[in-house]
């Protein structure tokens, strides 16, 4: 690893900061920066804990670099907060059912679950623009309802012009199945104005307040599968080292502001 740079820093009184050996050697720093960290960063980190300390000597030197070590592996801590919930939300979405179902619990939840990916990945945008997508299919499906319902000799044909492509995909597959397809008292799709408003009304109007519904549960399901996320043990076991490593700072500021003295009472003296 490159060594930490030697260039001037310059203290609140516009003196120059001379760069001390601890860290001009790399004597440290090569073992707290690991490979694949930015070295870049920790080298900002340090000049600024050298320009507020102005260290004298090599205990202070020693310190400061001791107080980057422990800030660095605070911002390496959180870090591994974050890696620690993204391993808990991967293991939420390969239990789909599960965290969907625990989610909606209390809610009438059947034929309504959005899955789990899809709820957490959607984006405020992606929802916004689903819904206006939503409403504009749908006000085509009432003008076509209204077409096919007119006393017109071509209600069929002008109805099935006005609805969506997707729409139209949809109602041609009807047309298309087997009689030993549908269900005991179910009637077979015939290409006329009154079959398909039937079907535009038992399915598709359906299919319309069914999915407006699961977008709405999308931040149930979200915040369940955030909350499952969370592992308590893990980010325990964080919290200590933390704890440990709020008070070597502490230790370590302490020390420096005592040297910073007697250095005062010496020169006083």
């Amino acid at each position: 690893m490159t060594d930490i740079d030697t260039t001037p820093a310059t203290a609140s009184d516009g003196t120059a900061l001379t760069r001390f050996n601890a860290v001009r050697h790399g004597i440290l720093s090569r073992y707290t920066v690991l490979p694949w960290e930015d070295a870049d960063q920790y080298r900002t980190l340090l000049s600024a804990l050298v320009a507020e300390h102005v260290p004298e000597g090599p205990t202070e030197e020693h310190l400061v670099e001791e107080l980057a070590g422990i800030l660095w592996r605070k911002r390496r801590l959180r870090m591994a907060e974050g890696a620690a919930y993204r391993h808990g939300l991967a293991k939420s979405l390969g239990r789909r059912s599960e965290t969907t179902s625990a989610a909606l619990t209390h809610l009438n939840n059947e034929g309504q679950s959005e899955g789990v990916a899809e709820a957490v990945r959607a984006t405020p945008a992606d929802t916004e623009a689903e819904l206006a997508d939503l409403q504009d299919d749908e006000r085509m499906t009432h003008r076509a309802l209204k077409l096919l319902r007119s006393r017109r000799n071509d209600a069929y044909e002008a109805g099935l012009a006005e609805l969506r492509d997707d729409t139209r995909e949809w109602w041609e597959d009807q047309l298309g199945r087997d009689t030993d397809e549908l269900d005991e008292e179910e009637e077979p799709a015939r290409p006329d104005a009154e079959s398909l408003a039937r079907f535009l009304d038992d399915e598709v109007l359906p299919w319309f307040a069914n999915r407006r519904q699961k977008i709405a549960n999308r931040s149930l399901i979200r915040e369940q599968a955030f909350g499952e996320a969370l592992d308590p043990f893990k980010l325990e076991r964080l919290g200590r080292y933390e704890v440990h490593l709020d008070r070597k700072l502490e230790r370590i500021l302490t020390m420096l502001v005592r040297l910073r003295d007697l250095r005062r009472e010496s020169v006083g003296e």
